[in-house]
């Protein structure tokens, strides 16, 4: 290999690392401030119709680098309304439009408020035809999952972020 094609290769391969780099990518697992202090130990508290959204939190929290559901946890990540909308538009082919909202709020180790309450919302839609074949439930069981799996999504996005309002202080005391 001639000294100019091994200068090449390596301008190269040093300018695509540092595109890479200066575009945010990461390797998974190496993110220097994953998630802000205080959320590095986190228990869920979510109402029972929020339990699907359970499981997605959790491994998102963790793969952040969050410790979650410890007893002794210093942040708690509270699910306080959670509701599934579906709505039917008939015509020829009939469409359904779903819609995922999830409330919530942070609170620390002692149920104190600290974030005001924030609410996240997904929605998709699908098509049917009620003449054909009906694999409409499973259509829509699918979609609910993915869209229990973008909420989560966006909550652990929001708490990396640290960018929730807080919670507003009663100073009538």
């Amino acid at each position: 290999m001639h000294l100019s094609q091994r200068f090449a290769t390596i301008v190269l391969t040093l300018g695509l690392s540092a595109s890479l780099v200066g575009c945010g990518f990461h390797l998974r697992g190496t993110q220097v401030s994953a998630l802000p202090q205080e959320y590095k130990s986190i228990r869920l508290d979510l109402i029972e119709k929020a339990e699907p959204l359970k499981n997605p939190l959790s491994v998102y929290l963790a793969d952040l680098g969050a410790q979650v559901n410890q007893a002794d946890a210093t942040s708690i990540l509270r699910i306080n309304n959670y509701e599934l909308r579906r709505q039917l538009f008939s015509g020829k082919l009939t469409e359904v439009q779903l819609r995922l909202s999830a409330t919530f709020t942070i609170e620390n180790a002692q149920g104190e408020q600290l974030t005001a309450p924030r609410t996240v919302i997904a929605q998709r839609s699908y098509q049917y035809d009620i003449a054909s074949v009906n694999t409409e439930r499973q259509e829509e069981q699918y979609l609910i999952k993915v869209m229990q799996d973008d909420v989560a999504q966006q909550i652990v996005r929001q708490l990396h972020a640290n960018r929730l309002p807080q919670a507003q202080v009663d100073q009538a005391q």
